[in-house]
């Protein structure tokens, strides 16, 4: 198995702005050291700890050009490409909601959805069996012309559409198991048939006003895109009842020829922005069953491009897992919380009210 692991420094160099957290700084808002949740710190140090354990060593560990224009315009509009690239050019601002950028954001965030598309490309073309791309900026908030959520450029979206672009394949299936939905990814395939667009999220996180189970897509894409909103709470057990339940079968009855995973952290139950209760061995487990549904549909073809995760200290842990698992590897980074998250999952009560939103959901697609 080689798993090609997609990264290059100047990603880590992406800079926010005078933020504290979430908020402007101004007024009674004082500021922050860190300024933006969406640090560095949460990818440079994954990088850093699979270098430390040694599974760098055991990954085909590679850089990739930047998304061409022609690339970006597949997705979004020039008007919207020569607005993010004056303004970086003249020494960055915001656009959108919550998009800060510095000098030279665009062509980070070019690079950024260049690993993704380079990614996608081995592993559609058996350079690699699967793939990890370590982006930033993240992507799957941004909307064809307006940024938000900390995405700048539509990552996943410019790789498939550059795939489609070079006839590597025809059917896309998007996972998207960050805490927050993915309204960006979704908008933009909404109403396409080839491509599936599944959302496990917090329900009324970010964005409020987006992920309700019954928005299914629209026109040739109606059913093509499926949103699965769960409760404050949700723990392990939750999670993988709904993947067994709901994503995984939508996949199959799909059969992409790839399985692209918008591969969030902030799930964790230690993440700043979220009220969920994942831990490290929740996307240990959700990787191996997404690698042997990949297996059985499409040979394999997987590929995990980063999203969110503010947590510094454990967003590396639960990474270095799931690469662990993508690449078969026996170098275990131990969970720096051992049994803490475990032992203080949800109660039984609480996984039986789970259930049976997860149940209801079911049936309304039977």
């Amino acid at each position: 198995m080689t798993t090609g692991f997609y990264w290059d420094e100047r990603c880590f160099w992406h800079g926010g702005g005078n933020y504290a957290g979430t908020l402007p700084v101004g007024g009674l808002v004082q500021p922050l050291d860190g300024g933006l949740p969406e640090s560095p710190e949460t990818k440079r140090r994954l990088k850093n700890l699979i270098e430390v354990t040694g599974l760098a060593r055991e990954l085909d560990m590679r850089g990739a050009d930047p998304a061409t224009m022609d690339d970006l315009r597949r997705v979004h509009p020039q008007n919207y490409l020569s607005k993010f690239k004056e303004m970086s050019d003249a020494g960055g601002g915001e656009i959108g909601l919550r998009t800060p950028f510095g000098q030279g954001g665009f062509e980070i965030a070019a690079l950024s959805a260049g690993l993704a598309k380079t990614a996608l490309s081995d592993v559609l073309t058996g350079v690699v069996d699967n793939a990890y791309a370590l982006s930033r900026p993240p992507g799957h908030h941004c909307l064809p012309d307006f940024p938000n959520g900390f995405c700048l450029l539509a990552n996943i979206a410019i790789a498939i559409e550059a795939a489609r672009a070079a006839g590597l394949a025809k059917r896309f299936a998007v996972l998207d198991w960050d805490v927050h939905h993915g309204n960006g990814t979704e908008a933009i395939f909404y109403d396409r048939a080839d491509v599936l667009t599944v959302s496990l999220h917090q329900e009324r996180n970010y964005p409020l006003d987006t992920g309700d189970f019954a928005h299914r897509g629209k026109g040739d894409g109606l059913g093509a895109n499926l949103n699965i909103p769960l409760p404050p709470g949700t723990g392990h057990t939750g999670y993988l009842n709904a993947m067994d339940r709901l994503a995984l079968p939508a996949i199959r009855d799909f059969a992409p020829d790839v399985l692209i995973i918008a591969c969030g952290f902030d799930a964790a139950a230690t993440d700043p922005l979220s009220r969920t209760m994942a831990h490290q061995g929740t996307f240990q487990a959700m990787t191996a069953r997404v690698m042997d549904l990949t297996r059985d549909i499409c040979g394999g073809k997987l590929l995990m491009v980063h999203e969110g995760g503010y947590s510094e200290t454990y967003v590396p842990f639960c990474g270095h897992a799931v690469l662990a698992e993508m690449s078969g590897s026996a170098i275990h980074a131990p969970d720096p919380y051992g049994e803490t998250w475990i032992k203080r999952q949800p109660d039984a009560r609480f996984d039986a009210y789970l259930d049976r939103i997860i149940t209801d959901m079911v049936q309304a697609l039977t």
